[in-house]
């Protein structure tokens, strides 16, 4: 698939997904949201993509719809319900659906705002780093609107239930700086240096071992929404995975020549 909304690159088992409408902040289209979709299903199905970067082109991580033809639609007559009932589905929500099937670590690496729906989009990824010029809204409220695109799922799973809701309710922004505070993201970094932090923090990540890496992913997720004795006997299923790998067998021997391991995620 040819892409014209978004820009997708892999270098050093890294790929990256750059939101490609910097004129309007990266405000998502049904193309765009066609192509990051398809593009998530790409890196999940590519065994030399070890780690999944998404971020915005311009000054712009993602501003989320379009609230031109939020207002424009609110004067219309709406259609009947019956015949919206899989609009999302087949719509903006093939981007969460498609995370939600990546085992592969995802890093949002958000360069400037992201409201409303965009922040949703950053809520989706296991690590959230930010430029210093980052700043963060779920605006919905502000439109009279739900939150639509996951973030009442994740957000309480990343800062907690009250901070959540607080979030949700007020629509009020938030810088980078506190962001940081409340545990939203992991990293704040100047500008200036932001796409270096990103590449290098990426690439280490990639250094590590993958087919461990992901059953890490998936362990996380099982102990989110199972109990204890579920998990562990993902996690024994698990640890026999990876001692039947190539990598189980270069850690130990890298640790005994004293050098660092090479992966290959075999």
């Amino acid at each position: 698939m040819s892409y014209q909304e978004i820009i997708y690159e892999v270098e050093d088992r890294v790929a990256t997904i750059t939101l490609n409408r910097p004129e309007t902040l990266n405000a998502f289209t049904e193309t765009m949201i066609q192509e990051w979709a398809d593009a998530l299903q790409r890196a999940q199905r590519d065994d030399n993509v070890w780690v999944v970067v998404v971020t915005g082109a311009g000054r712009g991580f993602c501003s989320g719809g379009n609230v031109k033809g939020f207002a424009y639609a609110a004067e219309q007559e709406a259609p009947p319900l019956h015949t919206q009932r899989n609009h999302m589905r087949y719509g903006v929500h093939q981007v969460p659906r498609a995370v939600a099937q990546l085992d592969k670590p995802y890093i949002a690496a958000v360069n400037g705002p992201a409201a409303g729906a965009g922040m949703d989009m950053a809520s989706m990824a296991d690590i959230r780093i930010a430029s210093d010029r980052a700043k963060f809204v779920m605006s919905y409220i502000n439109m009279g609107l739900v939150t639509g695109d996951g973030g009442a799922y994740y957000l309480p799973r990343i800062v907690g239930l009250s901070k959540a809701y607080e979030l949700m309710w007020f629509g009020e922004p938030i810088d980078a700086y506190e962001a940081l505070r409340i545990g939203y993201v992991s990293h704040v970094v100047p500008h200036e240096q932001f796409p270096q932090f990103v590449k290098d923090y990426a690439r280490k990540l990639a250094s590590k071992p993958p087919i461990a890496v992901q059953l890490i992913k998936r362990a996380v997720r099982k102990g989110l929404s199972t109990d204890l004795d579920n998990t562990l006997d993902f996690l024994e299923w698990a640890m026999l995975i990876c001692r039947s790998t190539e990598d189980a067998k270069e850690g130990p021997r890298a640790w005994r020549e004293k050098r660092p391991p090479v992966f290959t995620g075999r």
